[in-house]
């Protein structure tokens, strides 16, 4: 039987705080053993270029491989860096992050969200900083949440029938990383080409700039770096968490499996994505995407996994929360990780693809179009259409077939019926608790993701 939780704001208040405890606890002995490794890639390669007259792409992490990895424009929207010390950009990246989640949320729960009040917010915080992706996204210094509410910014116009704005969050992300490119793609499949040229001319017109900031920058990245998948890391390793990585640990090494996988993938995406876009649903079509786009991606690490949250919102928004807080619950876990030395047999061939397998599932099975009756958000028109008054009938005439109003397409949020937020399986310590090692990015150290971006080759 499930205990009742409390209805009195003393009791509320106590609960919030003992749970905020435990949070803070786990947290503390996890993620922060990240480092910000990734921020500091970003941090000295900015350092390296604009204060010592080095070459962005060649900067590595002292006693590391790993540099930067990112399109060029990224190194132009990351130059106040070098108006900053290291501290003081780690805190302005938890801070920058911290508003990119309070925007997504924002975004997700739509025009319902202040039904919550403090103490839904409260308990979703605390489920949000067991949720791994999120707790590497901020130990690491990750820039993913701040894509992913410049994604979901243009969701939101195209579901409240501002579709006209919409396109430049998703053109800034795919300059600054690849992998959100894909959204530009969705913008085509649901027929909506003038957010598409508009994502494609921000996406161009940001390159554009930072080849003209540094040509020799861009020239490098987009003739040599962007191929080399050295640079990126080892495709086995446990946290790639895309296709490639489960073939990767079955030792297939041939591309043409690798890319019929992505064909197939691709074709399901598109299909379930047109009808949730014909439907006015465009968090499932968002949702849809940012799935597709980590099966694809030739590497996925765990971070990556943050373009899950709007599944997750779909999920609560269609009533299927117990199917919510398992497969979120798996994703605080860690499991993934119990496989790090040797993921091979059976055993290893599901475990270690643990997330991988979510996410196919996800693309698979996620409610689509289920919007409330008499709502259909995105749609071009938002006037209010009624029929027109029928005379009343004479009394000895037969009863006169009156004509159904039509409903008014109401401008909702992306996620249109707000519920609770799903629950969350406790969290177990596993191999990413181990103490801290030099070099966390290693593929031969315990870390939950690397800093690279992923080559399209």
């Amino acid at each position: 039987m499930t205990p009742a939780l409390p209805r009195t704001d003393r009791g509320r208040l106590l609960l919030v705080l003992a749970l905020a405890a435990l949070v803070t606890l786990f947290t503390a002995t996890v993620p922060l053993l990240r480092d910000w490794f990734d921020l500091r890639v970003y941090y000295g390669s900015i350092d390296s270029w604009v204060h010592h007259g080095g070459r962005v792409y060649d900067y590595r992490v002292p006693g590391t491989p790993y540099g930067f990895t990112y399109p060029p424009f990224a190194v132009v929207a990351m130059l106040p860096m070098a108006l900053l010390g290291l501290h003081a950009t780690i805190a302005v990246a938890l801070l920058l992050n911290l508003a990119a989640l309070a925007v997504v949320l924002r975004q997700l729960a739509g025009p319902d969200w202040r039904r919550h009040g403090w103490y839904g917010w409260a308990l979703t915080a605390c489920l949000l900083a067991l949720f791994e992706p999120l707790r590497d996204t901020f130990s690491f210094g990750q820039v993913n949440l701040l894509l992913l509410a410049l994604v979901l910014a243009d969701a939101t116009l195209l579901a409240t029938g501002r579709g006209r704005l919409a396109g430049v969050g998703i053109g800034l992300a795919a300059a600054i990383k690849l992998t959100p490119a894909l959204f530009i793609a969705l913008l085509l499949v649901a027929g909506r080409r003038r957010a598409a040229a508009v994502a494609t001319a921000v996406a161009a017109g940001a390159t554009a700039l930072a080849a003209g900031v540094d040509p020799d920058a861009s020239r490098f990245y987009w003739t040599e770096a962007l191929w080399d998948t050295d640079r990126v890391g080892r495709l086995g390793y446990v946290s790639n968490q895309s296709v490639q990585g489960v073939l990767a640990r079955l030792g297939e090494p041939d591309r043409a499996v690798w890319a019929v996988a992505v064909l197939l993938i691709l074709g399901v995406w598109a299909l379930r994505t047109r009808r949730a876009a014909a439907a006015g649903d465009w968090t499932a079509a968002f949702a849809l995407t940012g799935l597709a786009a980590c099966l694809v991606s030739p590497i996925t690490w765990v971070h990556h996994l943050v373009w899950l949250l709007p599944s997750f919102a779909v999920l609560v928004r269609a009533g299927r929360l117990r199917v919510a807080g398992a497969l979120y619950g798996v994703l605080c876990t860690s499991v993934v990780w119990l496989w790090f030395d040797d993921a091979s047999g059976v055993d290893g061939f599901l475990g270690s693809n643990t997330y991988a397998w979510i996410t196919l599932g996800l693309l698979l099975r996620l409610p689509v179009g289920q919007l409330r009756p008499g709502l259909r958000t995105g749609s071009r028109s938002t006037s209010t259409t009624t029929a027109a008054p029928v005379p009343t009938a004479p009394a000895i005439s037969p009863a006169s077939v009156q004509t159904d109003p039509c409903t008014a397409a109401t401008a909702g949020g992306v996620v249109t019926a707000g519920r609770a937020g799903a629950g969350s399986a406790p969290s177990e310590p596993t191999a990413s608790t181990f103490p801290a090692d030099p070099k966390p990015q290693s593929s031969s150290e315990r870390a939950s993701s690397y800093t690279a971006d992923p080559s399209p080759s």
